[in-house]
């Protein structure tokens, strides 16, 4: 899939050999999460707002409220940052200061499309839903005209992204390597618990498969 070219704002300064720009690990990273977090800034005033996403054809796509400060700004044309976040284990070093975090991270840079014709704004919202619980479009009733007109969806090229990844065990100092402390990596993941059906859900509808075998680490 080949490497994205790093420009000033994702080239990554600080543990460079943490860095990635290889569009495989990009999409793995955007394929085991469906949260993310979006920066922009109005009147000098940073804002940073967490909500889910989807992925398809290197690009991102998000949606929200028409009410949404966030993506009234968005449709203006401002550049904004989107981040997302994968916590994979805590790093217990020998000394406090080598204490660190496994994760997979990436940064994306840009200018999100407005997507306003009704069939792209459609097929937007199924990408969204199908990234965060795949199948569960296909159950569903679609959204309405009032529904369509009270969402605000956007797209991102996936043209400027850097990567991040932090994997192993502490890093410790010769010095502290014969103290009498445990040192190593507590995992982390997020694992799905026991569904929970609706109260006044028709006992005769039965959970769905991509349910009950639902895994948010897709890859």
């Amino acid at each position: 899939m080949g490497n994205l070219e790093a420009t000033y704002r994702t080239k990554i300064k600080r543990l460079p050999k943490r860095a990635s720009y290889n569009k495989k690990i990009i999409n793995k990273i955007l394929d085991c999460s469906f949260v993310c977090h979006i920066g922009f800034n109005i009147a000098d005033q940073p804002f940073v707002i967490p909500t889910c996403y989807g992925v398809e054809n290197e690009k991102i796509f998000f949606h929200g409220s028409a009410a949404s400060r966030m993506l009234d700004h968005i449709k203006t044309g401002s550049e904004i940052c989107i981040a997302v976040t994968i916590v994979d284990g805590i790093v217990l070093a020998r000394s406090a200061f080598h204490h660190s975090i496994n994760y997979k991270s990436l940064v994306i840079f840009g200018k999100a499309a407005e997507i306003t014709g009704k069939e792209e704004k459609i097929k937007a919202l199924k990408i969204i839903t199908e990234h965060i619980i795949p199948g569960r479009w296909d159950d569903v009733r679609k959204p309405n005209k009032k529904e369509l007109n009270a969402t605000l969806v956007f797209s991102l090229n996936l043209d400027e992204v850097s990567a991040k990844v932090r994997e192993g065990g502490p890093s410790d100092e010769d010095a502290d390597m014969d103290l009498n402390i445990w040192a190593g990596v507590l995992p982390l993941k997020v694992v799905p618990g026991e569904p929970v059906a609706d109260y006044s859900l028709n006992k005769n509808i039965l959970l769905p498969e991509y349910t009950k075998n639902y895994k948010i680490q897709k890859s």
